[in-house]
């Protein structure tokens, strides 16, 4: 099993995919990678020897943001939006989407379960 960036990369899968399991590395980072690293798209993680292994570690790590820093830096974005109190800043505080989805229906993931509240339903007309 392949260790990169913190991330044990799955043997069974290929080169490109078992590289998506890298917190910030999509298809088209880890078809970049193996491009610049030489390695061929039919390849799989267990077919890597120690040299090509390193060679992607050492590129990972000098041209891309990944795993902690990353997320800090996501973070850090977050709570200083936050800090600032723009529009989107208090959005991310009430917890709802913050790039202009409606909320009146849908919107469920970002607000999460129903609440109920008493004596809202209609009454029957009659």
């Amino acid at each position: 099993m392949a260790r990169i960036a913190g991330v044990n990369i799955p043997t069974n899968k290929l080169v490109n995919i078992g590289l998506t399991y890298i917190y910030g590395i999509g298809r088209k980072k880890a078809d970049e990678i193996c491009k610049k690293v030489g390695i061929p798209a039919s390849r799989r993680v267990s077919e890597l020897t120690d040299d090509e292994t390193l060679k992607i570690r050492e590129l990972i790590d000098s041209a891309y943001h990944v795993e902690g820093d990353l997320r800090r830096e996501v973070t850090m974005n977050v709570k200083r939006l936050m800090d600032l109190g723009c529009y989107r800043g208090l959005r991310h505080r009430k917890g709802l989407p913050s790039r202009g989805q409606r909320t009146h229906t849908n919107a469920r993931t970002r607000k999460g379960k129903r609440i109920a509240i008493a004596g809202k339903k209609m009454a029957p007309k009659g």
